[in-house]
């Protein structure tokens, strides 16, 4: 993501975190824009709706306020998003919830942190990793998110904050690959 586009989410998400903590709808903001992120990313219309630049804002605009608006969403979050889609800028509210919800984890004291494994980690092997990372991570408000992605061969990318810890196979394939290239 450029800069400017970091920053136009954050400046949307500051605002809104602004509004909800004064109207003192911070719980149902977090809840109404986690269910909108999760809808985008499960309905392929809504993620074309979103992402689209052939159409037009205004029909944006009254397609999403609709969905919320059927969603029983609170009236801060439908005349928010709203007003993001008035802008033309619905394409930026993936960033921008993201920024909102890192805002409100930052001010609870919680980290967020991403594994991502190769393939799928047994019970056991989830709560090793997710104790290590908790220590690395120095927090017990420690929000964590697995994912696999077989790509990766074997090993471990950890994402914590903008820390990233990445012993998996496929990197240290790509650094020996190169080294190599070096030599010849």
């Amino acid at each position: 993501m450029s800069s400017g586009a970091k920053g136009l989410a954050g400046r949307y998400a500051s605002a809104l975190y602004a509004l909800a903590s004064d109207a003192g709808k911070l719980d149902s903001i977090v809840a109404d824009l986690t269910d909108l992120a999760a809808l985008i990313s499960d309905n392929e219309e809504l993620k074309l709706l979103v992402g689209s630049p052939a159409i037009p804002w205004t029909e944006q605009m009254g397609a999403i306020t609709a969905i919320l608006e059927k969603a029983d969403a609170d009236a801060l979050t439908v005349k928010f998003v709203g007003t993001v889609a008035g802008n033309g800028r619905l394409y930026f509210m993936d960033r921008i919830i993201t920024s909102f919800l890192d805002e409100h984890a930052r001010r609870r004291g919680e980290i967020s942190a991403e594994v991502i494994s190769a393939v799928a980690l047994d019970e056991a092997r989830a709560a090793a990793v997710e104790k290590v990372v908790g220590s690395l991570a120095g927090s017990d408000k420690l929000f964590l998110s697995m994912r696999v992605d077989p790509i990766l061969i074997g090993g471990l990318v950890v994402r914590i904050g903008s820390r990233m810890i990445d012993t998996s196979i496929r990197t240290k394939l790509n650094r020996l690959e190169t080294a190599m290239k070096g030599v010849a």
